[in-house]
């Protein structure tokens, strides 16, 4: 059977595509989601949080807005990071607890303080995820 050149030339470049998928799909299927990879480690923010006044102060009613905004950003991309331990199910209910927390700070709601010293409850959260 005789192929045309235009027949040669669909299949040769059908080919190339084909390949060229099969080769590029997996590395940008590999590529972190920006969005999703955490700014600052488990350890960065509990330094400087919980460590910290932060947390305390904007609990306590006494932080700017700028401090509850940094909080809140922080306690977010707590959230992002895999927990050291135990199940990520309990991990990503507290974590939210705390980005709920943070976000009535911002928002200026009232219960906010409340919401935070119940959601920074250090001892049920490294009991189940610290190493």
């Amino acid at each position: 059977m005789h192929r045309t050149p235009f027949l040669t030339t669909v299949c040769t470049l059908s080919c190339c595509l084909f390949l060229s998928t099969a080769v590029y799909l997996p590395v940008v299927a590999d590529d972190p989601d920006p969005e999703t990879e955490p700014k600052a480690t488990i350890k960065e923010v509990m330094k400087k949080c919980f460590k910290g006044p932060l947390v305390k102060k904007v609990a306590s009613g006494k932080a700017t807005d700028e401090e509850k905004k940094q909080l809140h950003e922080l306690l977010v991309e707590m959230a992002k990071n895999q927990p050291p331990k135990g199940s990520e199910d309990t991990w990503k209910l507290m974590t939210e607890a705390l980005v709920k927390a943070g976000k009535a700070a911002v928002d200026g709601d009232q219960k906010a303080g409340d919401m935070l010293t119940k959601a920074a409850n250090c001892k049920a959260c490294h009991q189940e995820h610290k190493p």
